[in-house]
């Protein structure tokens, strides 16, 4: 055994309380090196006759990538304390692991396993339920629909009449929205990200100028109120973007510091290395984002900084009833203030969804006191790099996604949301090459995984377009530029999802080994009860998957078509078309 790849730690994703009785244990060993694991595990205050009393139970293997193999097994603790360690077996030995390290035999000293105090009801992940049967659409409000022409900006350009810039107005606004929320509702959308849309300078309004008020452009805080109001009508939550990480270079309190220097009263909202403030140095002489002297970092560890925003977070709340907020830049932060801002609106909206933007493993903000979930990035790049840019093979790709899966507890993976394209990133059809059949598969995978799925704007009906400010394209509202063959596959899919749990979260999520089928990525999603397959053909041309499970006699349907057939043969064999898909229900 490689027991230097031998991993536990008692918290966080490799040992946390799924709900208020039962914990989720998790271990990672080198791939292929150990065949058996044996959890010990007991109350520690549980003795008989000197000795203390423990139970064995198998560990499941969840998945490898192409280093680790993890292991799983879920505890109900009688007494909701646990105390435990594992026996790891190969062929040859046997080794007990504990909090202290290895041995040949299991310790004898309680002090040398691993704890879990207490299970705290309070403790416990809990995001919030809704998320989890949630598909959102993110709106870039500026380029979605133009609802009333008197509130457009000066110098507006006729609606699509030229390519996107990164300072051309075209004059999307609420109304917009408002307007077309039952062409959203035929999609089959239950959840609105909008980027910013508070009073702000340029078109993407992440400079923001005045975080109580909403864009003019955009329309009036009551225009805000009814587009609410509709959307809750109509089964839709409302999540808004925080751009807590920097100001605008027009908010009143920057202005006042470029003015007055050290003697304004909020020169400690910023980050300012020296006076007077140089907004032409390279990089300038104060903290911003990247390099932008335009938007300069608001220090939140600053009191009056921190109660105008907490005061942000409670308002629009309080007086719109939104059911989100995205946090732009989060991991730029202190930990501190997100802990006090999921505090404040948690205490108005306990359901409320807290999501932080972050491009990389962000295990240190989803431990229950800051966020409730992350833009799942790393989810992203694996399905690009496969069906998009097609740079890996389904078998690396199984190796990439299980690491993502046993990046954070099942609670938090089940909120994670999930995005293939936005105002970041290149429009998802221009990096499938125009190639509309990789898009769908995109789709497919994205909207029977795990996870709360987002759909940029437009990307529905095809939009092309590069990187910033490409992505940034009108919605063009003539059917006749729609791919309506893309719309009508998502919106059936979503219709699958709202109708089958097991589409959506419910169940356990296992990959079928990636080695199974050179072109096929697999995986299956199971209550004990039903299982779902999906499989997706990654090549041009037609191939046959032969189903990995025992299946004589069972009803199988197939739940895009609808057909129901028994199974007669020992093994069953499913015939795909290059691109094409299968999705399986079984007993």
């Amino acid at each position: 055994m490689l027991l230097e790849a031998v991993y536990h730690r008692p918290k966080d994703n490799y040992a946390y309380a799924c709900t208020d009785k039962e914990l989720h244990i998790r271990l990672r060993t080198k791939k292929s090196d150990i065949s058996h694991v044996t959890l010990l595990h007991g109350d520690p205050y549980q003795w008989e006759d000197g000795k203390w009393l423990y139970d064995r139970k198998d560990m499941v293997l969840t998945g490898s990538d192409h280093l680790f193999d993890y292991w799983f097994a879920p505890i109900t603790p009688p007494y909701r304390r646990l105390r435990y360690g594992f026996l790891l077996e190969d062929e040859t030995e046997e080794v007990f692991y504990g909090e202290k390290g290895f041995d040949g035999s299991p310790s004898s000293d309680i002090g040398d396993f691993f704890c879990f105090p207490f299970l705290n009801s309070i403790d416990v992940f809990k995001a919030p339920s809704w998320v989890k049967d949630t598909v959102w659409y993110q709106i870039f409000p500026e380029r979605f629909a133009n609802g009333n022409p008197e509130n457009d900006p000066e110098g507006v350009l006729a609606w699509n009449s030229t390519d996107p810039t990164p300072t051309n107005f075209f004059g999307g606004d609420l109304e917009g929205v408002t307007q077309n929320i039952s062409y959203l509702k035929e999609l089959g959308i239950t959840g609105i990200y909008f980027t910013p849309i508070f009073k702000a300078h340029s078109n993407h309004k992440y400079d923001t100028i005045d975080y109580f008020e909403i864009d003019p452009q955009f329309g009036s805080k009551e225009t805000m109120k009814e587009l609410i109001r509709v959307c809750h009508e109509n089964g839709i939550k409302v999540m808004l973007d925080a751009v807590f990480n920097h100001s605008g270079f027009y908010f009143e309190q920057f202005q006042d510091v470029l003015e007055k220097g050290e003697e304004s009263r909020y020169h400690n909202w910023f980050h300012v290395h020296d006076f007077p403030l140089d907004i032409e140095s390279k990089p300038p002489n104060y903290d911003t984002f990247a390099f932008e002297p335009t938007m300069p970092k608001l220090n939140t560890e600053n009191e009056q900084v921190r109660k105008y925003l907490l005061e942000v977070g409670r308002y629009w709340i309080n007086e719109f009833d939104i059911d989100g907020w995205r946090l732009d830049v989060a991991n730029e932060v202190d930990h501190h203030f997100w802990r006090e801002f999921r505090k404040e609106v948690k205490s108005i909206k306990p359901d409320v969804y807290i999501l932080g933007e972050i491009w990389h493993d962000s295990m240190p903000w989803l431990r229950g006191d800051q966020f409730d979930a992350v833009m799942n990035y790393p989810l992203t790049t694996n399905i690009l790099n496969l069906f998009a840019k097609q740079t890996i093979s389904p078998a690396h790709f199984v190796e990439n996604m299980t690491s993502v899966v046993h990046m954070y507890p099942k609670t938090v993976n089940e909120v994670n949301f999930n995005l293939v394209g936005s105002h970041d990133t290149p429009r998802i059809l221009t990096e499938c090459g125009e190639d509309i059949r990789r898009v769908k598969q995109i789709y497919t995978f994205m909207l029977t995984f795990i996870g709360t799925p987002c759909i940029y704007y437009g990307d529905e009906i095809g939009l092309t377009g590069g990187q910033d400010p490409g992505c940034r394209k009108c919605f063009p509202w003539e059917e006749d530029q729609h791919n309506k063959e893309l719309f009508e596959h998502i919106k059936k899919h979503i219709s699958l999802r709202r109708e089958l749990p097991l589409l959506r979260n419910e169940g356990n999520l296992s990959f079928l080994p990636g080695d199974m089928h050179e072109h096929c990525l697999a995986f299956t999603k199971s209550n004990g009860e039903e299982t779902v397959l999906v499989i997706l053909n990654g090549s041009e041309e037609s191939t046959t998957y032969t189903l990995p499970f025992q299946l004589k006699g069972k009803k199988i349907t197939n739940v895009w078509s609808g057909e129901e057939f028994a199974a007669e043969a020992e093994s069953i064999e499913v015939t795909l078309k290059g691109f094409d898909f299968a999705i399986l229900q079984f007993q």
